[in-house]
């Protein structure tokens, strides 16, 4: 019985760190993806095949790929650059944003 109310409060905590991590503001967000719009759309529809959309993707999973990006853990030559000035906030802010928009 011990381990199964760990075991929930060991979920519970993660769902609300995956909800903590992936806050944001849409408006700050907004403000800051200029430079993103530029091969993902403004609006988070790309134009081209060749880089994917941003609109309606989960915010947690934009973060993440924004920090990766940032650490090197995952390697592209053009979006390392443009995410390694970004602060936590600022990828939160523009998850919160494109996770906003629509997919089309």
């Amino acid at each position: 019985m011990r381990q199964l109310l760990l075991a929930g409060l060991a979920g519970a905590s993660l769902l609300l760190s995956v909800s903590a991590w992936a806050a944001g503001d849409a408006a700050a967000g907004k403000s800051k993806s200029t430079v993103c719009g530029a091969c993902h759309g403004p609006d988070g529809n790309s134009p081209n095949p060749l880089w994917p959309n941003l609109a309606g993707q989960q915010a947690a999973y934009l973060v993440k790929q924004l920090k990766d990006f940032k650490s090197g853990a995952r390697k592209d030559p053009v979006m390392a650059p443009m995410a390694a000035p970004l602060s936590v906030q600022d990828m939160e802010n523009l998850a919160a944003y494109f996770t906003s928009q629509k997919q089309k």
